[in-house]
This record gives structure tokens, sequence and C-alpha cells, in this order.
């Protein structure tokens, strides 16, 4: 029996973990339900397991004597969401769903994980790291400064997300930048509050934060190289608690995406300038808080040239996309690869309409995509550890 005869054959159980954990999700870090059914499942196919690494995240070892080491990583948190999806195995947990696949992710890795341990690669150890607090909160940098690479020094590091608008089966491969860098900002403009029909008394916080806003977009527009890409997003506006009261400050929130060094690090400078002269010229303070999230997930040529050849090898007959652009989401994956070549690839996961976009609450996980994700990461295992 051939690989994808033994996948096939385990498509009904993987299917029931799969809406296992979709019933049961967790958030960044309370991952402790997801943890503890993965680290059984590892245990049960023979493999050594390390649990706790990045407070709830799980490493199964499987060694098969000399040779190098191999890191193959899923993502296991949900999202702070309500589902709507309506199916039988929808969340039990209220406001919380996987709006983003990553049941579907730490079921393809638990299946590929068993067919390793029956059909292993001929030398070296493959790492199957299943990682919390993908969502905005650095799960993978948790786990790193928790000593992962230190007591599992992998030679290379490899991660899979399903995605949404490319066809269902069809893999795309990044050389370079694959996903953007997130940081966040917090600007409080601070001006002096008046009565709303004597605003000449005062100092409006609110017509300063317009300028600012306008100023801020320009910087994109006018300052970033049109073949480069960044997005600046005012996400909250936070001011006033009556109709008729000018207030002392508002607060602006929101999120940079960047894919260069040069170009996060430029803009970070000029929101701060455009915030401080902009406020100073109208009389106004501005207090910035700027929080660098996530760095640009970048591939390393020789692993992104491996992952398409085991796309190809995985999906006969189906063109690994080459030429998508990057795109401006973010992914803590990066963390991991600044730490170790390697690369990150997109299994696709067919229609994004009517909701079936990541992060909406009717989106759920399509489950036809299952066997190739499994196989593609045994596949890649063995070229990995074989070359």
């Amino acid at each position: 029996m051939d690989a994808k005869e033994r996948i096939e054959k385990m498509m009904p159980e993987l299917v029931g973990w799969r809406r296992h954990l979709h019933a049961h999700p967790e958030l960044a870090f309370q991952e402790k339900e997801t943890a503890a059914f993965v680290a059984e499942k590892l245990r049960g196919f023979g493999l050594e397991v390390h649990e706790g690494i990045g407070r709830t995240g799980v490493v199964g070892v499987l060694r098969n004597g000399n040779g190098p080491m191999v890191g193959l990583r899923a993502d296991m948190d949900a999202l702070p969401i309500k589902e709507a999806t309506g199916v039988s195995y929808a969340s039990k947990k209220a406001g919380v769903m996987h709006a983003c696949g990553h049941d579907g992710h730490t079921t393809m890795l638990l299946g590929a994980a068993r067919m390793l341990s029956e059909m292993p690669p001929a030398n070296g150890t493959v790492l199957f790291i299943f990682q919390p607090a993908e969502e905005g909160e650095g799960g993978g940098k948790a786990m790193i400064e928790e000593g992962l690479f230190r007591d599992f020094p992998a030679a290379s590091v490899y991660g899979l997300h399903n995605w949404p608008g490319v066809p269902e089966g069809q893999f795309a491969v990044h050389t370079g930048p694959v996903m953007a860098a997130f940081d966040t900002f917090e600007v409080i403009v601070e001006g002096q509050g008046s009565h709303g029909a004597m605003p000449h008394q005062g100092i409006d916080p609110i017509a300063i934060s317009a300028q600012l806003y306008q100023a801020w977009q320009l910087i994109v527009s006018r300052s970033v190289n049109p073949t480069d890409a960044a997005v600046i997003s005012v996400t909250q506006i936070h001011a006033g608690d009556a109709w008729n009261v000018i207030p002392d400050a508002v607060t602006l929130r929101g999120t940079v995406r960047t894919l260069r060094p040069q170009t996060r690090e430029m803009i970070k400078q000029q929101m701060n300038e455009r915030a401080d002269h902009i406020c100073r010229a109208f009389g106004a303070r501005a207090k910035v808080t700027w929080q660098a999230r996530y760095p640009c997930t970048v591939n390393t040529a020789a692993e992104a040239e491996r992952a398409r050849l085991t796309a190809t090898e995985t999906a006969p007959g189906r063109d690994v996309l080459t030429d998508l652009a990057p795109s401006m989401a973010s992914e803590d994956f990066a963390f991991m690869l600044e730490e170790k070549p390697g690369a990150y690839v997109w299994l696709g996961s067919g229609s994004d309409e009517n909701g079936k976009n990541l992060h909406s609450a009717r989106y759920d996980f399509n489950d036809n995509i299952m066997p190739i994700g499994v196989e593609y990461w045994v596949k890649l295992a063995h070229r990995a550890l074989n070359s």
C-alpha cells in the first residue's frame, strides 16, 4: 500500500480528529486540551514527546539514526470570534472558533506524524512542532525563547497554511517574502477640551487627528517606493462622551504591515515625526507607543525550491503557483525563519466567497485538502532528510 492509499484509509479518522478540534477551540496560550490531545496521539504513534515548550507548545520527535534534523510546524490556537457556520461540529465555546484552519493544520501534521512513524526516512530526525498562540501573541517566539532550537537543532524548518482563493489542492510557493511584518501603534493626541459651540476656547484633538490620519496615508503613497508594499491602517479611534463637548484627547490605534526592514523602520520614524510635528503645530501633544510584533516571513531559496519540488510531486497535474504576490497579513512562523532556513507554503482550499475567507465567522476548514497536506509533509520530510 503506497502513501496515498494509506492516507485515504486514514481519512475518516483524520476528519474525526479535525472536527473534534474544531468543536473545542482554545485561544492563544490556553491550548491545554488541544496540546493534551496532540501529545496523546504522538505517544500513540510511538514518538518521543516534549510538552510545555512556549507554555502550551508540543514537540514530537521521530529519530531514525544519524543524519540531519528537519522541523515541520503547525499552529494550534483559535480566534475570539462567535461561530456562524451552522455545522454539526461547531464550536462549543461561546465566542471562540477555529476561523483560520489551525484545526486542519494540526490534524494534517498529526496525520503526517503517524504516516512517518510507519514509513520513516532512511536516516535523520523529524520534529513535529505544534505551536501555540500564532494569532497575534507570538507563540513561535515563545517556543524559541524556551529552547526549541537549542534542544532540537533543526537544519531547516517548514510551515504550511490553507489558503482560500487559491484553487483546492493547488500549492503556492514563494522565494523571499511571503507574509508581511506586523507592528501596532497607539497615538494619544492631547488637546484641550471645550464646549462644542465654542471650539476657539480649546484645542480640538479630533480635528488634529483627522490631519494626522491624512499625513500618515501620504507616507505610503509618497514615501514608500511604488514597487514596494506597505499598509498603514487606523483601526480604532476613541474620543468623547457627550454631544456638545470637544474632548481633551483622542486615541488612535492600528497596524502597520511591511515587506522590507528598511521600509518598516522608515514608516515608524515618519509616523512618529508627523504625529509630533502636526500636534505641536496646533498646540497639542502626541504620545506615541509602538510595538514591533512579527517580522516579515521570508523563505530561503534552497528550501523554497525543495518545497516547490515536493508540492509538484504531491499534486501532479496542478501547477505550483510561484508568482503570487506576498500577503500583507502576518505570520509568527517568521520568528522560526529568522533562526533557521526554511519555507512557508500555501495550500489552496478553494473559493473564498460567501464568508469562506480566513478570520470569518462563516469559515470552516476544507477537509478535502487534508490528504494532500498530509502527503506533502511526508514527502517533504523524506526529501529534506535524503538530501
